[in-house]
């Protein structure tokens, strides 16, 4: 079955690769439309050159044009915002990867839920996922154990917001094992010895790292570290056009990345 794949933030650097991936599996996805943010410089020109695949005959645009199963969305909290309403008036699953959004923001997906089918997910790799079932693992062991947890993200110079998704959803998934816990965004000064009910973030921005996470369960005499490593940008289209393929024809409702890889 082929799914018809529309994609916003067509031309990011994301948008490219989904568009690349699913022209090389034309027995499962066909790109129908490729949206980008009224007055982009590249609006018009076709996503499968700007993908580097050779023609598909489908031109960037600032509207919806073609009919679509699913809709994969790599952009910005903002131009995302307004995307849900698109998607709630053409009743069109949306797969989303954007980060950064705040509360106000994540309450409009979840009413969106309500009318369509909308899968969220802080990061679409299956090594990624994997890891925050392990670190959600991790803390159920060591909840007795006083275990101090540190989160370090790296990712390239050009990522907008800090932490990444990522590393806070990981932080969410802990805090909610181990309960009362405070966000505390680096350190700096004579701040005191550490208190133990917060969660320390880092975020690194260098170079092109497509993105790595440590977290850090440390105890007195030992510690536990989970690492996990994603090469290039192409294990992200990957899982979004999983989840575009899992995603298409199901009831409205929430989803993530656990229904996808049945974890």
């Amino acid at each position: 079955m082929i799914r018809r794949i529309a994609v916003h933030g067509a031309a990011g650097r994301m948008g490219r690769r989904v568009i690349a991936l699913a022209a090389e599996a034309p027995a499962e996805f066909a790109v129908t439309a490729a949206l980008e943010a009224p007055g982009h410089q590249r609006l018009g020109e076709d996503a499968g050159l700007l993908a580097g695949v050779g023609r598909l005959g489908v031109p960037l645009s600032a509207q919806l044009l073609g009919e679509a199963d699913v809709l994969i969305d790599f952009s910005l909290p903002e131009a995302t915002e307004r995307l849900l309403d698109v998607c709630r008036a053409a009743k069109i699953p949306l797969v989303s990867g954007t980060t950064g959004l705040n509360d106000a923001q994540t309450a409009k997906f979840r009413a969106a839920a309500e009318e369509i089918p909308v899968l969220w997910a802080a990061n679409m790799s299956v090594a990624v996922n994997l890891a925050l079932k392990l670190a959600e693992k991790a803390a159920v062991a060591l909840k007795e154990r006083d275990a101090d947890v540190e989160i370090i993200e790296r990712h390239h110079r050009f990522k907008q917001d800090a932490p990444s998704g990522t590393a806070l959803h990981f932080g969410r998934l802990i805090a909610g094992v181990l309960g009362g816990m405070v966000q505390r965004h680096g350190r700096e000064g004579l701040c005191g010895p550490r208190p133990r009910n917060e969660i320390g973030f880092h975020a690194v921005r260098a170079g092109d790292n497509a993105g790595e996470h440590t977290v850090l369960f440390g105890m007195l005499g030992e510690s536990l570290e989970l690492t996990v490593r994603v090469a290039n940008r192409d294990s992200y289209a990957a899982g979004a056009l999983a989840a575009a393929k899992f995603l298409a024809g199901k009831p409205p409702g929430w989803y993530d990345m656990n229904h996808v890889l049945g974890l």
